[in-house]
């Protein structure tokens, strides 16, 4: 990195940092901003999954397996960011629902295999369309420019935060 990369991007950092506060302000939180959006997300996507007999809790996990079908518990434990506990609640709910079923994993015996049924095959196609409809409804007003960033905005944010400092350690 060059010594100008280096000042704008400590210029940059100082400025986010500065449009914060000096301390806690709610207006000012981004995590108390996409908290509110990730609610209004999931309640609007609830009611629109509810009459397909889908809760919005199951729906990332739906999205990760028709990309990757027989993915394990671990891993979409990775994609999701959950733990294993709330993943292994999820995953018991959607086999009593008949959504997925467990296989062994032929190679490593510790764990399963888990596996779309027919069901949720089928309901692939409405389910995603509900999710689109919802997040047209959101982005509902904004240009172009304006959704692409948000998308760039967000995706940095999350990686800011799946990075450890030292604080976390």
């Amino acid at each position: 990195m060059t010594a100008i990369e280096s000042a704008m991007e400590t210029g940059t950092e100082h400025c986010a940092e500065t449009a914060l506060g000096s301390c806690f302000q709610r207006e000012k939180a981004p995590g108390y901003w996409t908290n509110q959006l990730s609610r209004r997300f999931m309640n609007r996507l609830a009611r629109r999954l509810e009459p397909l007999g889908i809760c919005a809790g199951q729906f990332g996990t739906l999205v990760w397996l028709w990309e990757k079908d027989q993915r394990t518990q671990a891993e979409l434990c990775r994609c999701l960011g959950v733990d294993q506990s709330t993943m292994a609640r999820t995953l018991t709910r959607m086999e009593r629902d008949g959504l997925i079923t467990r296989r062994a994993d032929p190679s490593d015996r510790r764990s399963a295999r888990i596996l779309l049924t027919e069901k949720s095959r089928a309901l692939e196609v409405e389910v995603l369309d509900a999710a689109h409809q919802v997040n047209k409804q959101a982005v509902r007003g904004l240009s172009a420019e304006e959704a692409e960033l948000f998308f760039d905005l967000a995706r940095r944010m999350i990686a800011n935060l799946n990075t450890l400092t030292e604080d976390d350690r």
